[in-house]
């Protein structure tokens, strides 16, 4: 017992005296630079349990890495192998590769190669590029706008001939609508949903075969009838301003070019009329053999395409209006059905859409100036119209059997963006409101549909400029609602 107390008193003084020299282990910094030399001795990794050293940390002095870096890069490592590819290896490649896959086809290359760098760059370091993620989610949210499927609004169309050959629904520059019923022609007002009958005619067995509008101020409208005659009519006035002839059978399609009007007939010929002169006939086209159901003039004027029931496309020059001939400036003979369903792209110059009917089934694209065909795709169904987007490059076509439905394509990939179903017939006739947004359907169902199709760039447009006749193109009221329109 005393001798456990004596020991303790002498550490106790050992603690207690503060002038004895101090026996420490070795400093930190001292035990990192002697580890540091012993790993660099013996040129691998030192003993990490040992005292003296805190982490593996490797000797590099013996790798060359410039070397490394080089036979890792360079073409002939890639080519060779480090340990050599034997000939026949080599040909057995060469001959897979050339069996299996197409010319210039890149296993496992989802993108083209990065540029070279620039001349005069003489870093021996890798050129880094970077992609411009900005423009691509911008993109993205652009071909992802939504589309209602169902319509804005429904009216109903009793007495609307279901005949593929005929145009009766057109759409003004001061928004308002034009629609044939039977011998009938009525007209609705998209921004107040006021409907009037202008005209009908005397004898109840004849009927109104087409109508259009005049492209500017939009007072006045064409109209084709069952007896042969155009009908030019001020609608401002509800009067009709003449009734000019030319034609032997009814008068299925109208376009306008200004002053000029050209008429499509079941007789074969295309007339253009001067409306402003007494003496309206200017000349005749005759190329058709069957009966003219399409008619469209390019947008600076200088084509007119017509399509016929032979299966024809017609492209006429402006140059020629005042002569009259049987030869087309091109004709065109690749659809198999009639040509009725034709569009000028507005983004474009020169670019013709055509759609054939039900045995032909395809969407074509033309080059109007050299008459050669683009492209072509099967829809799968009659081709009743098309339109196209003014705000964006895509066109909308309509068709019959079997989904009645309006299908939304991009162009030129002719990927499908959406289809619109609703209709329980063919869809025989499509237009575009004056701003491009809202567009309108007719189908031998007896119904009008208003679809927002067009939307997004038209919106934004019209919030920028605020008002105007396309600011507000339909009076939509409540969704589905249906409206007699006589």
């Amino acid at each position: 017992m005393a001798a456990t107390s004596a020991t303790e008193i002498a550490e106790l003084e050992a603690i207690m005296s503060f002038d004895a020299p101090l026996t420490s282990k070795m400093p930190r910094w001292q035990r990192k630079q002697l580890a540091a030399s012993l790993s660099g001795e013996s040129g691998g990794a030192g003993d990490s349990s040992g005292e003296g050293t805190d982490r593996f940390i490797p000797s590099r002095a013996n790798m060359d890495m410039d070397h490394s870096h080089y036979s890792v890069n360079s073409k002939e490592n890639g080519e060779n192998g480090i340990g050599g590819k034997s000939p026949a290896k080599a040909s057995l490649n060469k001959a897979l590769k050339n069996s299996l896959l197409d010319k210039g086809h890149r296993v496992l290359a989802f993108k083209n190669k990065a540029p070279a760098p620039r001349d005069g760059y003489e870093n021996h370091l890798r050129v880094l590029y970077t992609a411009n993620k900005g423009a691509a989610d911008k993109a993205a949210v652009k071909s992802t706008r939504h589309i209602p499927s169902a319509p804005l609004r429904i009216l109903d169309a009793p007495d609307l001939l279901d005949d593929y050959y005929l145009n009766l629904v057109s759409w003004s520059s001061t928004n308002t609508v034009a629609v044939a019923l039977g011998p009938s022609v009525y007209l609705w007002d998209a921004a107040t949903g006021g409907i009037s009958e202008l005209m009908t005619l005397e004898d109840e067995s004849q009927y109104v075969s087409s109508v259009s509008w005049i492209q500017e101020g939009g007072t006045h409208l064409a109209v084709g009838t069952s007896t042969a005659l155009t009908q030019l009519w001020d609608v401002s006035a509800t009067k009709q301003v003449r009734s000019m002839d030319g034609h032997t059978s009814r008068v299925g399609a109208l376009a306008w070019n200004q002053h000029l009007l050209a008429s499509g007939s079941a007789d074969t010929t295309v007339v253009n009329h001067d409306v402003r002169v007494r003496a309206h006939n200017v000349n005749t086209w005759s190329a058709h053999e069957q009966e003219v159901c399409g008619l469209s003039w390019s947008p600076d004027g200088s084509y007119l395409a017509s399509g016929g029931n032979d299966n024809l496309l017609c492209v006429w020059d402006a140059a020629s209006v005042g002569r009259s001939s049987s030869r087309a400036f091109h004709t065109l003979t690749d659809h198999q059905a009639a040509v009725k369903a034709l569009a000028w792209s507005p983004h474009e110059r020169n670019l013709l859409a055509s759609g054939g009917g039900t045995a032909d089934r395809s969407i074509k694209f033309w080059n109007a100036a050299t008459g050669a065909m683009l492209s072509s795709i099967d829809t799968g169904s009659q081709v009743c119209a098309l339109r196209w987007n003014p705000h964006e490059k895509e066109i909308l076509s309509s068709h019959g059997f079997a989904d009645n439905q309006l299908s939304l394509w991009k162009y030129p990939s002719m990927a499908k963006v959406k289809d619109l179903k609703g209709h329980t017939s063919r869809v025989l006739h499509m237009c575009v409101s004056p701003d491009g947004e809202t567009v309108l359907s007719a189908a031998g169902d007896e119904t009008l549909r208003f679809w927002s199709v067009f939307g997004g760039a038209g919106k934004k447009k019209k919030s920028r400029g605020g008002g105007g006749s396309g600011s507000s193109t339909v009076n939509s009221g409540s969704l589905n609602r249906i409206t007699h329109i006589r």
